[in-house]
């Protein structure tokens, strides 16, 4: 069973390898949440269906399909998230379509990429979803859909952490180089676009490489302190933030090294 990485896993690590370790590793249980709201979801949903079973004999669908879309999925919504999602679709059917002489058919919408890495006898297997992959005549595009209110950039080496694993694992899956990675956020129709590059790759490559070493020989997961202990969930179990660190509790489960190993 080869041990699973993703965006998310290898950004916290990034971030403090004590912290994924006791995440990851030891299992331990955080107050942290993640999730879509039920208004985000059915956005994504209906965008996949705009995209993927329009039929492209016209070059144009009309804002009619757009509507017909988020039909088909705002059914559970509140009148209210009906509304603000339509108005939502309409924005972007009119910065993102309208405009444009021919809309090109999508490589694949809401899917999930796999790409595999062998480390220090490790086979790491990498994992990850996208909402939208483009053909360009040089590369590919993903676009993800920011459907929240905040509008502000991920940290910038946490995107040079998702471009550089993306790149790895489309290149696997469809054997074309990632040439953009494209944040849409659907509320004020901005579109910003991060360049790609073999660069993000190799350090993404060396980043799994340095983690398998520590998964290996099950050592050296200091702590980085920074910004991110002030909301660090496991602070607590922390010497480099807390000076009478709490005990780590007892953890049964197994950790994945030792079913891809079989030691």
């Amino acid at each position: 069973m080869a041990y699973q990485i993703s965006a998310t896993k290898l950004q916290a690590y990034n971030r403090c390898p004590y912290a994924y370790y006791l995440r990851y590793e030891r299992k331990l249980t955080t107050n942290e949440f993640f999730g879509s709201t039920a208004l985000g979801i059915a956005l994504h949903q209906a965008l996949a269906q705009c995209h993927r079973d329009w039929h492209y004999r016209h070059p144009l669908p009309d804002i009619r399909w757009v509507h017909h879309c988020w039909q088909q999925h705002s059914t559970d919504l509140t009148p209210n998230q009906i509304s603000e999602g339509a108005e939502i679709l309409e924005n972007y059917y009119y910065n993102f379509i309208a405009n444009q002489v021919a809309i090109t058919q999508p490589l694949a919408v809401e899917g999930r990429i796999q790409g595999c890495l062998q480390v220090e006898n490790l086979e790491f297997l990498i994992t990850g979803r996208y909402d939208r992959v483009d053909f360009l005549p040089d590369g590919l595009e993903l676009i993800d859909y920011k459907s929240g209110r905040e509008t502000k950039l991920p940290d910038s080496r946490e995107m040079d952490v998702q471009i550089g694993l993306y790149y790895l694992a489309l290149e696997q899956t469809y054997h074309q180089s990632l040439k953009y990675l494209s944040l849409l956020f659907l509320r004020t129709g901005e579109k910003v676009q991060f360049e790609a590059t073999e660069a993000h790759k190799e350090r993404v490559q060396e980043m799994i490489s340095n983690l398998a070493v520590r998964l290996r020989y099950d050592r050296g997961w200091e702590p980085i302190p920074g910004g991110q202990c002030d909301r660090c969930t496991f602070a607590r179990y922390c010497a480099a933030v807390t000076a009478n660190p709490a005990p780590l509790p007892e953890v049964h489960s197994k950790s994945q090294l030792q079913l891809v190993l079989n030691l």
